[in-house]
């Protein structure tokens, strides 16, 4: 865990303790992923450093000397492919055809494995003969080690390495290396993205921004599938979580196809929100649905809670602010055929707090029997604001208290830049209902959105104290 940059840290409970006693590191690691969201006051961050890297190597820096494109390339801001075209020398073995194939067994280690590149060319100088293209990082000095020489004795073949002319072009270099060359020396490069479809959506930094196009075009370029390319121009604050793209190349069309989990989906890309990074997220939650269970979604976007809940023969209320979201969700609903089994409502979430979740928990709570096993779930997904909702759930119900065990459990989510991001996500969450959580809840760490920017997922049942106004008695 260390080996790779990775930080645990436990906020200790005497159930954690027992459990873990005795117990190996890595199965000490499991416990914690089983227990985490689970287990009231146990909050598991693994977090990756942001910044780790691995030290260069010498084999590295052959790398990008060998297999870097042509120096004038540098500052290109209009992708020219032609300019990418160079020159390399390598070495090979003069080989006879016939036993090429079990050359290439025997020194399968030492022959060049660069994807995009053969292996093996004809030699101009006889038609009988093959040359056999060696990595150039395993033969520094274009001469073979004892073991190597050992097998071309074996198999009859001259031990003499010859020089060769490998001419690399625009497709024989990977994004990252054109992407290196093009950008001022010592400046981050991007290469990595969010696919959403057929889409790739960058967060480019303001220094790569001359370069956009290029950018977009190279990735498009170098990842079968991608048409579009999009970078995004301003941070999610709008009503309906949208944001403004550019389109940096390909085609302009951003209705889009995806599949999450096993289920499908169409979308908007430039009208609705969609995080492909909150796939895990989306399958932890309805991992804790059973059959017959009912889920609110107040912010429900284009269903990615709401339509694998309802797959799994749940009833679903799922509710959008956002018009075009609703639009969507309903089309999905029909897509993967639960459209029985999803109501779907474009309202305000305080709205539909107050309206549809109370009606249907007035009406349905004092029906359950002891031996009934329905439990109601009600996620919140607005990150940026849904603790500031939670003060709907005071005194949302009007009557005795139902069973502990049929109140209904709130997952409710947010962001965190605090040193102790599940504490301060727990009292956000208490001043907001207005009674304490300890003992009650359990915070789980979603994501890392941006530096000291964590998005976590605190999960609790609504104390009946908060949940009920108990009526005023006769006189």
């Amino acid at each position: 865990l260390w080996r790779f940059g990775y930080s645990a840290r436990l906020l200790k409970t005497n159930h954690f303790r027992t459990a873990a006693s005795n117990t190996s590191f890595p199965a000490v690691f499991m416990l914690l992923a089983q227990y985490s969201g689970r287990i009231p006051g146990l909050f598991v961050v693994v977090k990756k450093n942001r910044f780790f890297t691995m030290p260069e190597t010498a084999e590295d820096k052959a790398n990008r000397e060998v297999y870097s494109p042509h120096p004038e390339v540098r500052g290109m801001t209009q992708l020219n492919r032609e300019a990418f075209k160079r020159t390399v020398v390598v070495p090979v073995l003069k080989v006879k055809k016939e036993i090429v194939n079990t050359l290439l067994k025997s020194l399968k280690h030492t022959v060049l494995q660069r994807p995009g590149l053969k292996r093996v060319v004809e030699d101009p100088e006889d038609e009988d003969n093959r040359l056999v293209i060696l990595d150039p990082h395993k033969i520094p000095e274009f001469s073979l080690a004892e073991s190597e020489q050992e097998v071309l004795k074996q198999l009859n073949v001259c031990p003499e390495v010859s020089k060769y002319n490998l001419e690399l072009t625009y497709e024989n270099f990977k994004s990252e290396e054109i992407l290196r060359a093009v950008l001022p020396e010592g400046q981050e490069v991007t290469s990595g993205f969010s696919r959403v479809g057929h889409i790739a959506h960058l967060n480019l930094r303001e220094h790569q921004l001359p370069y956009r196009y290029l950018i977009g075009q190279v990735i498009i370029d170098k990842n079968p599938g991608i048409t579009c390319v999009v970078n995004k121009t301003n941070i999610i604050d709008s009503t309906y979580r949208n944001f403004q793209m550019e389109v940096l190349a390909g085609e302009s069309n951003l209705v889009t196809k995806i599949k999450e989990n096993n289920v499908a989906y169409e979308l908007d890309f430039s009208k609705v929100y969609w995080n492909p990074r909150l796939s895990t997220e989306h399958s932890r939650i309805v991992e804790l649905l059973k059959p017959g269970d009912v889920l609110f979604d107040v912010f429900a976007g284009i269903g990615p809670f709401a339509i694998p809940a309802a797959k799994k023969k749940c009833r679903v209320f799922a509710n959008d602010l956002n018009p075009e979201s609703c639009h969507w969700l309903l089309r999905n609903c029909k897509l993967n055929k639960v459209d029985d089994k999803i109501k779907a409502f474009n309202m305000d979430g305080r709205d539909f707090l107050l309206g549809p979740v109370r009606e249907e928990l007035t009406k349905e709570l004092p029906l359950l029997k002891e031996e009934q096993k329905t439990s109601f779930h009600i996620v919140m997904n607005l990150p940026a604001l849904a603790i500031e909702f939670l003060d709907v759930f005071r005194h949302l119900l009007v009557g005795e208290p139902c069973s502990a065990a049929s109140l209904p459990t709130v997952h409710c989510y947010g962001f965190s830049k605090h040193d102790d991001p599940a504490k301060d996500i727990q009292e956000r969450a208490e001043a907001s209902l207005g009674t304490s959580l300890d003992g009650r809840c359990s915070t789980y760490l979603v994501r890392n959105v941006a530096p000291n920017k964590e998005m976590l997922c605190i999960s609790f049942q609504i104390p009946a104290d908060v949940l009920y106004k108990r009526p005023c008695p006769d006189g």
